[in-house]
């Protein structure tokens, strides 16, 4: 059978190649064509456009580019015509892949949706558009599955994929982060914007003084200059960085300070205390808290419906706050262990009885042979 797969960004790269992994194991005559990256061409995917071409970030970037976006609407287009594919697979990356979807629904492709849109958190209209141009959702936080039934569309929760990946680091990596002067560690997960670094780690950082016997370790994000680091970071002691090795960083943290995102559940997949630490310009934040609708902003809390790791947000996220909070972490027997207890029930939510890859290939690979058996 033949597959088109739309991953976007780094992260639809890593867990498109884990699909495509799968779906290789189910369809020995699996033919798949993709937009992705290394990953997904390692897993035999023919990459036709690599998500390096499509990032562009923010209203400005994306005007500025806005020839090269039209460009690659209609290259992909041209394409999965040339293509045909029996089914056409979108991993997250809504701007994008919500276009596609109406544009191939209509041509008369078959649409499932992989990793879907965080549209319970902002831009809810979008539920229209999916329930109208995609034939199935797969979805991969536990909650998703009852928010679509609410609006009358079926998705079918896989679970999530982190869970594999970092399983399989686990299991496979034995690189850890040294302290140089065997302390404890502290990592230091500050976001990959640059704005948003300047806003959360000068913070994090001045925690570091009221903690000498610990060693702070902050994740670098890659594309910044070393200087931008070495400006926020050489006038403390306790401070050290690394680059390209957060799973190596969190395999033997101790806690960790970490922006909001995807990292907050990489942390606690890790077994990682943590405090979930947002902070944006007064005018973004005052517009976010009007658009978004959700009581918490840490995936984990969440995902638990409930205050698993505590949130700092905005004008709570001080140094006197996070210095509080990550005492009771590094101290209070009785904390550390309830939030291990809240880290094991979110393992075993988000794990599904399996691979959140392996359920979402078993799902596709059936729903196009039973499309491919009607026609």
């Amino acid at each position: 059978m033949k597959y088109y797969i739309i991953a976007g960004e780094a992260s639809g790269d890593l867990h498109g190649s884990n699909l495509l992994k799968e779906l290789n194991l189910l369809d020995s005559n699996a033919t798949i064509r993709c937009w992705g990256g290394d990953l997904m061409k390692k897993e035999g995917g023919v990459v036709v456009k690599h998500y390096r071409d499509l990032a562009f970030m923010g209203f400005i970037e994306v005007v500025k580019n806005l020839s090269a976006i039209l460009k690659n609407f209609s290259f992909c287009k041209q394409d999965i015509d040339q293509f045909k594919p029996d089914v056409l697979i979108l991993i997250d990356y809504p701007g994008f892949n919500l276009r596609m979807a109406k544009w191939a629904k209509e041509r008369g492709y078959k649409v499932i949706y992989y990793i879907s849109p965080q549209i319970w958190a902002w831009k809810e209209s979008r539920i229209h558009k999916i329930k109208k141009y995609t034939d199935k959702m797969l979805v991969i936080l536990p909650f998703e599955e009852a928010y679509y039934q609410k609006w009358n569309f079926k998705a079918d929760y896989v679970g999530h994929p982190l869970v594999e990946v970092i399983e399989n680091f686990k299991n496979t990596s034995n690189q850890s982060i040294k302290s140089s002067a065997n302390q404890p560690i502290i990592a230091l997960l500050p976001g990959s914007r640059k704005q948003e670094i300047l806003q959360k780690l000068p913070i994090m950082l001045d925690v570091s003084v009221r903690f000498p016997q610990y060693q702070f370790v902050v994740a670098k994000a890659p594309g910044l200059y070393e200087s931008f680091y070495e400006e926020l970071l050489n006038k403390y002691n306790n401070v050290s960085s690394v680059n390209n090795q957060t799973y190596e960083l969190l395999s033997c943290a101790s806690a960790a300070l970490v922006t909001s995102g995807t990292a907050t559940l990489e942390t606690a997949l890790f077994g990682v205390p943590e405090i979930v630490c947002y902070k944006g310009s007064n005018i973004s934040y005052q517009i976010a808290k009007r658009l978004i609708k959700i009581k918490f902003i840490g995936l984990v809390n969440l995902i638990m419906e409930k205050e698993v790791v505590k949130e700092l947000i905005q004008d709570e996220l001080t140094v006197e706050n996070i210095s509080k909070e990550l005492d009771l972490l590094m101290n209070n027997q009785e904390r550390k262990n309830k939030i291990q207890e809240d880290y094991y029930k979110l393992k075993n939510l988000l794990s599904k009885g399996g691979s959140a890859s392996k359920n979402a290939a078993s799902i596709i690979f059936s729903f196009v042979r039973t499309s491919l058996s009607k026609q």
